[in-house]
């Protein structure tokens, strides 16, 4: 059996932003197929490396808080092939995390799930074909936090809180900026605020395209707290992003740390700053944007899974207990701590998302308020 997930993403370019994709896609075109290779490839020696010992401790790490174990299915339903509709590459965080959880609940229900990527118009492709499809429980949508920017800029864009059930919320991180870790110009980030003032407005940094998004955000919040001007180059994928900092086509990184985990342990990236009230353990010896004096509060990136709201409700319960406890199985759990999403609490069940969504949604209402932006 096969389910339908749809996942957009917000990449649209913008005319007010320099665009490198032409050689870098070219030129990095193989590396999503290969990060995702990669992370078949760590899952496997991960899995064989923790051993039943350490599955136990990552069970007891991570405390299932799906007490049910199994749950019938409603008047048999599914019954027939799903498909995973994502509207972003499978190298990237969203297309990572889709095959991870699509593998978990069908390894717990064996309910089988087919992705079909469809990317496009800063997700408005894929969110428009989600709900444009049959609210029957089939088709499942999986999204990240500019679903709820996108509605907090624009009231006419569909509510993850309202318009959809949120089945799950699977990942929370924060975001770093990251350099390389043969950077002569530079070493910490004190140094590189000396150096890009420098620059005269020349330096670059590899971001994500769509304006108003929670990369650009922070960014702005960034660069006005630490009076400097920054180039952001744009990038509609991951792979030329990593890229362009690794063939030293830009400056510095904005991402966060479980999309880069591969350059972090080869050692091809180094985080300068976190993006984050406290300093996380596992990067215990990175400074925060509040210890280097600028004050505000972060945005979270924050991936989950959704449903229709008029979805037969027999189906959306055990749908919801389907992603909900498949977020417990072993190979998900090993798959969140490949990634640094057991850095802080990543699990939101219905009503946890439901919260973090109105939370994020009056987040960044305020914020493009205070940028000026069109709020509708």
């Amino acid at each position: 059996m096969n389910l339908t997930i749809i996942l957009p993403f917000y990449v649209d370019l913008f005319s007010n932003n320099t665009t490198i994709n032409g050689y870098l896609n070219e030129k990095y075109k193989a590396w999503e197929d290969v990060m995702t290779l990669g992370f078949k490839h760590k899952m496997s020696v991960a899995m064989l490396a923790l051993g039943l010992s350490g599955m136990a401790n990552l069970a007891l790490a991570e405390e299932c808080r799906v007490s049910q174990a199994n749950m019938d299915r409603p008047n048999g339903f599914p019954d027939r092939a799903l498909t995973m509709i994502v509207p972003y590459g499978p190298g990237g965080g969203s297309g990572q995390v889709a095959a991870a959880m699509a593998e978990a609940v069908t390894e717990l229900t064996s309910v089988n799930i087919n992705r079909d990527h469809k990317p496009g118009g800063s997700g408005s492709v894929g969110l428009t074909a989600y709900m444009a499809a049959p609210a029957d429980g089939y088709n499942v949508l999986e999204h990240i936090d500019d679903a709820s920017s996108a509605h907090a800029l624009d009231s006419s864009k569909p509510n993850p809180a309202v318009d959809l059930i949120p089945l799950v919320i699977s990942q929370v991180t924060f975001s770093q900026i990251y350099i390389r870790t043969n950077e002569t110009r530079y070493s910490d980030w004190p140094s590189f605020v000396e150096w890009v003032r420098a620059q005269d407005g020349k330096a670059t940094i590899a971001n994500v395209s769509a304006e108003g998004s929670m990369e650009r955000v922070i960014m702005k919040f960034i660069t006005d707290a630490s009076d400097m001007k920054i180039q952001q180059i744009s990038f509609d994928k991951g792979a030329p992003r990593y890229g362009a900092l690794l063939g030293g086509q830009v400056d510095a990184l904005f991402e966060q740390p479980g999309d880069v985990r591969n350059f972090l342990d080869a050692g091809n990236f180094k985080p300068i700053l976190t993006v984050f009230n406290e300093r996380p353990g596992v990067f215990s010896d990175v400074p925060t944007h509040k210890e280097m004096g600028m004050d505000f509060e972060p945005l979270l990136r924050f991936r989950g899974f959704y449903v229709h709201k008029d979805a037969p409700s027999d189906r959306v319960e055990w749908l919801k207990w389907a992603f909900q406890r498949a977020y417990c199985q072993d190979s998900y759990q090993a798959y969140n701590a490949s990634k640094f999403m057991n850095v802080i609490d990543s699990y939101r069940d219905t009503d946890g998302a439901i919260e973090m969504i109105n939370a994020a949604v009056t987040q960044y209402r305020d914020v493009y308020k205070e940028m000026g932006m069109d709020v509708k």
